[in-house]
């Protein structure tokens, strides 16, 4: 399959599921139990796709030694840690949970009644006085920011982090395509497609309802959304520009982007992950079960790619070493 055409595919299912986060809380009801099962599965498939897919397709793809690899993957887990610090923009939570608003209003406060398929009051450690209206954000993933927080911030965050997926999305198709030597699926990059577009609903659902809670209409939301969802294209066309910038060491441009992009999903699903450690002590036979099909998932993916193509064998492996003989030839280095 044509790599244009692709990646052309991929950006229409990214901008539709752009569109489908910000409708859902309308469609149906969402509860937090619900959502964080959810969120579990493909944070799992995030992390399985960051270890399985991205790191391996760096090194073998990238002509990179494996310590560059694992600096540029710090390098991304940093970026994305400091960016979800400084825009607070990562907060997943149930809009309308009470049951009286239908559509999305992101209430930080839940007022801690918890009506969303169980009773419990769980548990939480983390000092939190139930009574304080300072502290009602207890499902915001522990973000001091409570109504503070502005969409437009959150906006901006999510933007530069969709600009990033959009890197990574081209850089996992150009990787895949590059290494393809038996026709296989055609389908390259699907790992890091289905990670991008089975989370962007939920981050186009944060900016929704911020919206709404502000007062924005139904229309001006869907219109952020598709806006947002079109940092996708930009963050491809960044890619290929930046490819053809580094025409002498284009195989380590990609590797380095994919290493960059492994600490990303790393940083990301973590993020989504650890805290529920705290927060879901009733869930978590669900929650694990969740995480492990996801990571399964991401597991399976490896082999559906082994029909076209093998990733896992470095481009210079056998560099440095002396007396290997290659193709009938001696390198007596």
């Amino acid at each position: 399959m044509n790599v244009a055409v692709l990646l052309i595919g991929y950006v229409v299912c990214v901008l539709a599921a752009s569109l489908l986060g910000g409708i859902l809380p309308l469609l149906i009801r969402l509860t937090h139990a619900r959502m964080q099962i959810m969120l579990s599965l493909v944070a799992g498939l995030m992390l399985g796709v960051g270890v399985f897919h991205l790191l391996p397709h760096a090194v073998a793809h990238g002509a990179i030694s494996i310590d560059r690899a694992a600096w540029w993957m710090m390098l991304g887990l940093l970026f994305m840690f400091f960016l979800q610090r400084v825009f607070s923009f990562h907060t997943h939570e149930v809009p309308g949970e009470d049951g009286v608003e239908v559509e999305p209003t992101h209430d930080h406060s839940h007022d801690h009644d918890h009506a969303h398929d169980h009773a419990h009051d769980h548990d939480h450690s983390h000092d939190h006085d139930h009574a304080a209206p300072s502290h009602a954000h207890s499902h915001s993933h522990g973000h001091s920011h409570g109504h503070a927080l502005s969409w437009g911030g959150v906006a901006f965050g999510l933007s530069i982090h969709t600009i990033i997926d959009g890197l990574i999305l081209a850089g996992s198709v150009a990787s895949e395509a590059h290494e393809d030597t038996a026709g296989g699926f055609g389908l390259f990059g699907l790992g890091t497609f289905l990670v991008v577009v089975l989370h962007k609903p939920f981050d186009a659902m944060s900016i929704s309802s911020l919206m709404a809670r502000g007062g924005w209409s139904v229309k001006a939301r869907h219109i952020v959304n598709a806006c947002f969802a079109m940092m996708v294209p930009i963050g491809i066309g960044l890619f290929f520009l930046g490819q053809s910038a580094f025409q002498i060491e284009q195989q380590a441009f990609v590797g380095c982007v994919l290493a960059f992009a492994a600490g990303n999903f790393l940083c990301i699903s973590l993020s989504d992950l650890l805290p529920e450690l705290q927060f879901h002590h009733h869930d978590r036979l669900k929650l694990s079960a969740a995480l492990l099909l996801g990571i399964a998932m991401a597991y399976g993916l490896v082999f559906l790619e082994s029909h076209g193509h093998e990733h896992h064998e470095p481009k210079k492996v056998e560099q440095g070493h002396e007396g290997h003989d290659h193709d009938g030839h001696d390198h007596a280095h």
